[in-house]
C-alpha cells in the first residue's frame, strides 16, 4: 500500500527577499548608468548666427581659457590628440568630433585642434558656439 505525502499548503508568501532583490537591482542599475554631460569648464562660447542643436554621441573635445585640451575628462597634449580621439572614433558610429572652446583662446590653438581633429579620422568636425539672438 502507498502512502501518499499530504500536500502542503502555504498560507502566506514572503515577499521581502523578493523586495530586496529589486532594491538591489535598482541600486545596481543607478550606479552604474553613465550620464551624458558637458565636462565642468567655465567657458564662454562664441556666438554665431547659424548655431544648431549637435547630436549626443559626437565626441566633445574642450578648450579651456588657458588653451588646455581635454578629451573624456582628462587634460591631453596637442600632440596626442589624434592617437586618443583615434581610439574612441574606432568605437563610434558617428565618427563625428565637436570642439567645444572658450571664445579668449587664440585663433590658432582652435585650428590645430580641428586640424588634429581631422587627421584621426573625424568625418565632420564641428565648432561649439552659442546661439546668437538678434
Amino acid at each position: 500500500m502507498r502512502i501518499r505525502p499530504k500536500k502542503q499548503e502555504v498560507d502566506n508568501v514572503d515577499v521581502s527577499p523578493l523586495i530586496d532583490m529589486v532594491f538591489i537591482l535598482l541600486i545596481f542599475f543607478m550606479v552604474t548608468t553613465t550620464f551624458v554631460k558637458d565636462m565642468k569648464l567655465d567657458l564662454e562660447r562664441p556666438s554665431a548666427a547659424s548655431a544648431s542643436k549637435s547630436d549626443a554621441k559626437v565626441v566633445r573635445v574642450y578648450i579651456d581659457n588657458t588653451s588646455q585640451v581635454y578629451i573624456d575628462n582628462q587634460p591631453v597634449q596637442l600632440w596626442a590628440i589624434q592617437s586618443k580621439l583615434r581610439d574612441l572614433l574606432r568605437t563610434a558610429s558617428e565618427k563625428s568630433v565637436l570642439v567645444i572652446s572658450d571664445d579668449t583662446i587664440p585663433v590658432e590653438t582652435l585650428i590645430d585642434v580641428v586640424d588634429e581633429c581631422r587627421m584621426s579620422g573625424a568625418k565632420d568636425v564641428a565648432v561649439s558656439t552659442s546661439k546668437e539672438m538678434g
